[in-house]
């Protein structure tokens, strides 16, 4: 509907995760190096968590979107699957018959199938969404699946994307062996307000629209504090400020334009007034006990007990390096992936010459 009027090829801010509008905040940026990372592994499990809305399904979608030719992905969404049905869905994303087979039979035709895929020179990636919603057991299914091998190679990796409940399941003393085959994992969180204005400029450029300043600073501000920087909650609210600038004819929001319909949108989306002020229950309870003026400054200290002076000069420090080791990560998988491509080329030339034989 305002799609025109802004001079819109599509609608920027849909619900439904799009890889084309995936947007690349540091934190983002970090968890799909790690997915890269863990897929030139071709083992073991990459675990991506994160909370309600914070990209975790665009993530996934994007890789997928530019996934190797000779890796074949099946993706889960999952509801609270027993084992046995685990291994169905399974069976059934990877097109073999599931109707009237036991466990057993199932297991062995998916282990038929990757062997099959191995032979072809490609092999399985299991993408789990919402993989909070699995019972204990089933994660160990999950185990189980990534033994299969041929000749020490493994035959599928997989990859889980959960809330942040994800974590104390994974932490549960029982699942040790799951933790040992965990080869990376990152937690996302929202954008920051910079990171927000950006992702904000990002999908309007990307879907057409060409008008420089369409939102003042202080309607950023006020987008910012009402969302927390959750990029879902962004979109939602964006698609109604867009529509109510159409209807209103409006060139550009201010922060008033942007109060009108956050009062619409308020009470639609449930949201307290603890939480349109940009603070949870639990700060706001901390905030009115406790004058923020009269906290205790935070000490840190090291493992022998001294006190560290210049503790903000350590944590940019600290930030540096993890830019530094970002930055080796991805010049690992660049390099992971062209001796992949060599190693291929080489077993390609040995088969047409085995052929010619």
């Amino acid at each position: 509907m305002y799609e025109s009027y802004y001079g819109l090829s599509s609608k920027p801010f849909q619900l439904t995760p799009d890889p084309s509008f995936f947007f690349e905040s540091k934190l983002h940026k970090r968890a799909m190096s790690y997915l890269q990372y863990g897929l030139s592994q071709a083992e073991g499990f990459i675990v991506i968590t994160g909370d309600i809305g914070t990209g975790k399904t665009t993530i996934a979608n994007s890789l997928l979107d530019k996934i190797a030719e000779d890796i074949y992905p099946a993706q889960i969404v999952t509801p609270k699957l027993t084992p046995d049905e685990l291994v169905k869905m399974v069976a059934s994303k990877f097109h073999l018959p599931v109707e009237g087979r036991s466990k057993s039979d199932l297991l062995e035709s998916i282990q038929i199938f990757l062997e099959q895929l191995n032979a072809n020179g490609k092999r399985a990636l299991l993408l789990v969404d919402e993989a909070q919603n699995l019972p204990l057991e089933t994660i160990e299914e999950l185990r189980m699946l990534s033994n299969f091998q041929l000749d020490g190679k493994p035959l599928l990796q997989s990859f889980l994307l959960g809330q942040a409940e994800l974590q104390p399941i994974l932490r549960a003393p029982n699942m040790e062996q799951f933790r040992q085959r965990i080869v990376a994992s990152c937690h996302l969180t929202p954008l920051s307000r910079d990171e927000m204005k950006n992702y904000i400029e990002h999908r309007l450029h990307h879907a057409g629209c060409d008008k420089e300043n369409l939102i003042s600073d202080e309607a950023h501000d006020s987008i910012y504090r009402f969302t927390n920087g959750v990029p879902r909650k962004v979109n939602t609210l964006m698609d109604r400020v867009l529509l109510y600038g159409f209807l209103e004819e409006l060139e550009i929001f201010d922060a008033k334009s942007i109060s009108e319909v956050i009062e619409e949108v308020k009470g639609e989306m449930f949201v307290s007034k603890a939480q349109y002020d940009g603070v949870t229950p639990n700060q706001e309870a901390a905030q009115t006990q406790t004058p923020l003026s009269s906290q205790p400054e935070t000490a840190y200290l090291t493992p022998n007990g001294n006190k560290i002076q210049e503790a903000a000069y350590y944590k940019e420090m600290l930030g540096e390096l993890v830019d530094a080791l970002d930055d080796a990560i991805k010049h690992k998988i660049k390099l992971t992936q062209y001796i992949d491509k060599m190693l291929k080329q080489k077993y390609q030339a040995y088969v047409r010459l085995k052929k010619e034989e």
